[in-house]
């Protein structure tokens, strides 16, 4: 969206030619929200369940989006700015989370890594509704793309009811029966006596069960989030996903997601329909490889995809840097193309780890107990780096041209160095195999021989006796696999 309006003369005349400092502040205050937003994502999430905090960051994004059309200063489009940033978290944790404990094990994968990959949808309307706006004579050609944004946040909201709680965050809530009938009708396809559905449903309770002693017992020494930061298991997993926050951003990636633009006027293409033309094509061959990527690179080891990920990122970016340094000296047009092939070249690289695997891998990572808080700890990087990213960039541009992309090669490889060293490998096993990654053999043994037992003794609740009755058990019989 800002990529597009930063090409849009009635957005550039109405703001009076935001540069440096104030473009900076414009696209800063989306990450500054969410930033805001992120101490409460947790606890909507976990207490509400994930539909209702789905719900609750798509009311306040349409707020957002609302007042952003209705913009008549800098004031208020800033602070519509923040708001549709201080919703967002909302929706992306509780739809993450969502998607990786409702799928089918042998898909969640896969589905985790669409979800990111969706993210192209929304870009490329933005940048065609910007590319057949621009040219409007009058503040709707800036207008029309803002309120389009309450479309995303009003479809959510019209469709998460068709949608089935999250089995996990039931079993929780002690609501084993309603959990039960879900996993039957979407892993089952029905069958209530499946061996499958009893030993996953199984899985899920002990695994939880045990979650809750250990979480529990440290929550009486050390309080909640205390807990969180000290146990060594969750040290581990704050460290990765910190730096997956911060990597995900500054790879370089901030500077063709915000300012396209001025990249592009630094390589001597200024005509306003080139750069939109330019950003949606950019746009269209994210979404073509990225869902390519999505489709595939869950097949992959996880390290094995961010190793090749980081190299490659880092390989691209340097012969960006270089072909821009090349242009800046001579002015050759050949140096000019070259920048534009290496930003074309940079998205399935980054594509490839950072967009397909980086929700997935963050739901393995973290139990369920702190899946929520994990993930908002990630996004609060992400956002942080964001913020910096957003208001840093466009004055490193202005002042340093190319200079200032030497500082993310630098970044680039302490990241292929942290792959390397720090990543735990997490493919090819359900999330209650991987609840205590970090916590020991003892742990694991524990949980192994639990879920023995429930299994041996078969424990796991039949199916409700009037299943009519259970809001989630409707239709059980003719259900299909998710």
């Amino acid at each position: 969206m800002m990529n597009g309006l930063q090409a849009v003369p009635t957005w550039d005349a109405f703001f009076d030619h935001p540069r440096s400092t104030i473009l900076g502040l414009l696209s800063a205050l989306y990450s500054l929200g969410s930033i805001c937003s992120l101490p409460f994502v947790p606890v909507v999430t976990d207490r509400l369940g994930r539909r209702w905090a789905i719900v609750f960051g798509s009311v306040v994004m349409i707020i957002g989006a609302a007042l952003q059309t209705a913009s008549q200063d800098f004031a208020m489009f800033v602070i519509a700015r923040f708001l549709l940033g201080f919703g967002i978290p909302f929706a992306i944790v509780a739809a993450s989370s969502m998607i990786g404990e409702l799928a089918y094990p042998k898909e969640r994968a896969r589905m985790g890594s669409l979800f990111n990959a969706s993210w192209f949808i929304g870009a490329i309307v933005a940048a065609g509704v910007t590319l057949g706006t621009f040219q409007m004579p009058t503040n709707w050609g800036w207008r029309i793309p803002s309120i389009l944004q309450v479309v995303p946040s009003v479809l959510q909201i019209t469709f998460i009811w068709l949608l089935p709680e999250s089995p996990r965050w039931l079993i929780s809530r002690g609501r084993g029966d309603e959990a039960f009938a879900i996993l039957v009708k979407y892993h089952a396809e029905g069958d209530a006596t499946s061996e499958f559905v009893k030993l996953e449903y199984a899985e899920i309770e002990k695994t939880l069960e045990l979650e809750r002693e250990q979480q529990t017992q440290q929550q009486k020494q050390q309080g909640s989030w205390r807990a969180f930061v000290l146990a060594p298991g969750m040290r581990k997993r704050l460290l990765i996903c910190s730096f997956l926050g911060l990597a995900t951003q500054w790879s370089g990636n901030g500077l063709t997601s915000y300012f396209l633009a001025r990249i592009l006027d630094n390589v001597g293409i200024h005509d306003d329909r080139t750069k939109n033309l330019i950003n949606l094509a950019m746009t269209c061959w994210g979404f073509v490889n990225g869902t390519g990527l999505a489709l595939t690179m869950p097949k992959l080891p996880r390290r094995t995809a961010y190793l090749a990920c980081t190299v490659s990122l880092t390989l691209i970016f340097t012969g960006w840097t270089v072909a821009s340094a090349r242009y800046a000296e001579t002015g050759s047009q050949g140096a000019s193309r070259a920048v534009i092939a290496f930003i074309f070249l940079y998205s399935p690289a980054y594509n490839m780890a950072y967009n397909a695997l980086t929700y997935t891998f963050l739901v393995e990572l973290f139990p369920f107990h702190a899946r929520a808080k994990g993930i908002a700890v990630f996004q609060w990087w992400g956002r942080a780096a964001g913020f910096f990213n957003q208001f840093v960039n466009p004055i490193g541009i202005a002042n340093a041209g190319w200079k200032y992309y030497i500082s993310y090669c630098i970044f680039l490889l302490f990241e292929i160095v942290f792959v390397y060293f720090l990543f735990p490998e997490t493919s090819n096993r359900s999330l209650e195999e991987l609840a205590f990654l970090f916590e020991g053999e003892k742990v694991q043994a524990e949980q192994q021989k639990r879920i023995d037992d429930e299994v041996h003794d078969s424990r796991a609740p039949p199916m409700a006796e009037r299943a009519s009755d259970k809001e989630s058990a409707l239709h059980v019989d003719d259900g299909k696999q998710l």
